[in-house]
């Protein structure tokens, strides 16, 4: 019997990179999948996908700064499918968006998703939410050898701004365990290291860059999107069932340095 027979989610980001990966392994594990992102080419693609495979599985355009959007979303995996077990609050950008997109998309789009998700599922009698955070949640971000910031650029624009909104998400995902724990719905939050993802490209592609990025991992490695999708489908499941309001870190042994 797979872990998510008879069971819903809604995963956010689910275009590309980790929530692709998150949608697919659910669905896998027999859990219906209702695909949500910015990206509609990107999340409907996946979304067919899932029914290649003989999943469950639909497409919604979603935009998580916008919190009646989330809700509705939300709802429409209840209506779609007929509940909402799960849901992965993935939707992210990098800190090249700037300050304000940054806090907006990767706190403020974390937290309409805990606002309306845990209510709804404690009125259902329980779910379960993982949000992506990530290694900046837990540490502050490092530059290349040598790296300088620009005198004309605002470094919280860029570092700053997504060091700040995922050490947001981890104190978001600690605070709703807290409030929720008593009404069977479990919070937590994954903590990835840097990951072969269409986000990390530009990073990776810098003659050099993906080496170091390599270094700074004790197992020399980047993260394939996979092995955040196996961690987060763990802590969604009964398997994780006295498991709530941890940040896992999934990073290769980043935070163990």
């Amino acid at each position: 019997m797979n872990r998510y027979d008879g069971m819903s989610a809604l995963v956010t980001g689910a275009a590309s990179g980790i929530g692709r990966a998150m949608a697919l392994r659910l669905a896998d594990e027999g859990c219906a999948v209702l695909c949500a992102d910015i990206d509609q080419e990107g999340t409907e693609s996946t979304a067919a996908e899932v029914l290649e495979h003989g999943g469950k599985s639909a497409a919604v355009v979603l935009n998580v700064t916008d919190s009646d959007a989330v809700k509705e979303a939300l709802e429409r995996t209840v209506s779609e499918f007929g509940s909402i077990d799960v849901l992965m609050n993935n939707a992210g950008v990098g800190g090249g968006a700037g300050w304000d997109k940054t806090i907006a998309v990767n706190l403020s789009g974390v937290y309409y998703g805990l606002l309306h998700g845990c209510k709804m599922m404690a009125e259902r009698g329980g779910g379960s939410i993982v949000n992506t955070a990530s290694v900046a949640g837990l540490n502050g971000l490092v530059g290349g050898p040598g790296a300088v910031i620009p005198a004309d650029i605002n470094p919280s624009d860029g570092p700053g701004a997504y060091t700040a909104a995922k050490h947001g998400v981890v104190g978001l995902t600690r605070q709703f365990a807290v409030i929720y724990g008593k009404q069977n719905v479990r919070v937590n939050a994954l903590c990835p290291g840097y990951i072969f993802t269409p986000m990390t490209a530009g990073m990776r592609d810098r003659e050099g860059r993906q080496e170091f990025l390599e270094s700074l991992h004790p197992m020399g490695r980047l993260g394939e999107p996979e092995e955040i999708a196996s961690a987060a489908a763990f802590l969604a499941s009964a398997d994780a069932s006295f498991v709530t309001g941890i940040a896992l870190p999934v990073d290769g042994g980043y935070d163990a340095r």
